[in-house]
């Protein structure tokens, strides 16, 4: 018998209920029917077949957020992955109904490190062993610290929330189940490339990591990373590819004999599965018919290009909010606007899929320096790498920020220079409001010296609407609020 098996390892991450096929200059890409029908033709053709998903399946698509992340998990039982684990957006609609919704997936949901913090009981599944043709494989779940910053108001839980904590959890795991014959062990990671990075570099050798599957940065990749023998990997984000590792493995030294890696794109030459249209077509039909209506009509197109820079939607949305609420200026997160273009015609349906997250807005009273602090901490070199949140601001605000000194030139607002005891009233989601002092280094106590801050509005997405079905003929520009110099 040969000591050498071969295997192919297909993986997803960040697909953020990326559903439905788009075509673009005549060309198919993507699409959930064809990510599922591709993956059903290599399970058909080939013996050893493994597929994961490493995160944030929620979010981005009306359909997961009207069933709440229902509609998500039944579509995501057709494509049957042999394992998954939790991102932050999992976490999205609360964690006892992740618990919920956790129940009704097919597939093991992996996670080793949430936990109760009176008992240390971890709330899901940490760990998997898949035996197929005889391999034994070890999959560990392991989530990004974002995680905790969704869970803040849950008192009750609790993380390994760096990727120190993050590296001897797996280690531990890798440990217990050494006296199973494990002949490849994969971690399933939602933690960001970088993190990757650090997290095999932690990991001992001698452990028997041989894969991080990551998600979270949603990084695109020429080839797999080799860092202290284990191999990483991401798949970008959505559904307009997938990751594929051809791999062999040496059951005797359990390890990676050779491998080949390509990022497999999605298109018109993949099956599709009918099934999965039909589910599809169902929940379609049934958010059409509720949300289908037209709010209202721009001038031009609104754009989100990039989420660590001012653009043209971002500023349009803070603009509704700071005009609706009368406050002086409101912090929209770049990163809860989930789409790249708006209008002319903007239809309901397309406005709650572009900004999925209806928090409410706090207001806070801040002196001029602790909002000058904040510009600062946003526009820190982390921002520019995705690590952190950068922010759309409203109109009025005039923001000149050296990258290579890392301070503010300048920072005004309505034309006058910001000056440290000025006070001004301030409107950010609830999310971040609920983790002030990591998006914004502020204390709860600075945040309180002029006044109590309160919500002003249980609903972004009721704000923008409401303004938008009363206006027309709307644009907004890009007008330099934010400037970065070197």
């Amino acid at each position: 018998m040969s000591r050498y098996k071969d295997f192919i390892v297909l993986h997803s991450n960040d697909l953020h209920g990326d559903f439905f096929e788009e075509e673009n200059e005549g060309k198919i890409s993507g699409g959930i029917s064809r990510l599922s029908g591709y993956i059903s033709k290599i399970r058909s053709e080939n013996k050893n077949v493994l597929y994961t998903i490493s995160g944030d399946m929620f979010r981005g698509s009306i359909i997961d957020s009207e069933y709440k992340g229902i509609s998500t998990i039944e579509i995501i039982n057709l494509v049957a992955p042999d394992a998954v684990t939790i991102g932050n957006h999992e976490i999205d609609y609360g964690i006892a109904h992740l618990l919920f919704i956790e129940k009704m997936a097919k597939f093991p949901v992996l996670n080793s490190n949430l936990y109760i913090k009176n008992s240390y009981t971890r709330l899901f599944q940490p760990y998997a062993i898949i035996e197929q043709d005889g391999l034994n494989i070890l999959l560990i779940g392991i989530i990004t610290e974002d995680i905790v910053a969704a869970a803040k108001k849950d008192n009750l839980i609790g993380s390994f929330i760096n990727v120190e904590a993050a590296a001897k959890e797996v280690i531990r795991i890798c440990n217990n189940y050494k006296s199973i014959d494990i002949d490849f062990t994969i971690v399933l990671s939602h933690i960001g490339i970088e993190s990757d990075i650090k997290l095999a570099e932690l990991i001992d050798k001698q452990c028997g990591v041989d894969l991080i599957l990551g998600g979270h940065s949603h990084t695109f990749m020429e080839r797999p990373l080799l860092v202290n023998d284990i191999l990483i990997a991401q798949a970008g984000y959505g559904t307009d590819q997938i990751g594929r590792f051809d791999i062999t493995i040496d059951t005797d030294l359990n390890c990676v004999e050779s491998y080949t890696w390509e990022l497999v794109k999605i298109d018109d030459s993949k099956p599709r599965d009918y099934e999965m249209e039909e589910i599809l077509a169902h929940y379609k039909s049934q958010v059409d018919s509720k949300y289908e209506r037209i709010v209202t009509k721009l001038d031009i197109v609104l754009t989100h290009p990039s989420r660590i820079q001012e653009t043209s939607l971002g500023n349009f949305f803070s603009d509704i909010i700071q005009e609706t609420l009368e406050i002086d200026i409101m912090l929209v997160a770049s990163g809860s606007i989930r789409g790249e273009k708006l209008g002319p015609i903007v239809q309901y349906i397309s406005l709650k899929e572009i900004f999925p997250y209806d928090d409410a807005v706090y207001m806070i009273y801040l002196y001029g320096y602790l909002f000058k602090r904040f510009i600062s901490h946003m526009l820190r070199e982390e921002a520019f790498k995705g690590h952190t949140e950068f922010y759309q601001v409203s109109k009025g605000v005039e923001i000149t920020y050296s990258k290579s000194n890392k301070e503010i030139i300048n920072c005004k607002f309505n034309g006058k220079e910001i000056e440290d005891e000025d006070v001004l009233t301030v409107g950010i989601q609830n999310y971040h409001y609920a983790n002030l002092k990591e998006f914004f280094d502020i204390s709860f106590e600075e945040a309180e010296l002029i006044k109590k801050p309160r919500v002003v509005s249980t609903s972004c997405l009721d704000l923008i609407d409401e303004y938008l079905s009363t206006h027309s003929h709307l644009r907004c520009e890009v007008d330099g609020r934010i400037i970065l110099v070197d």
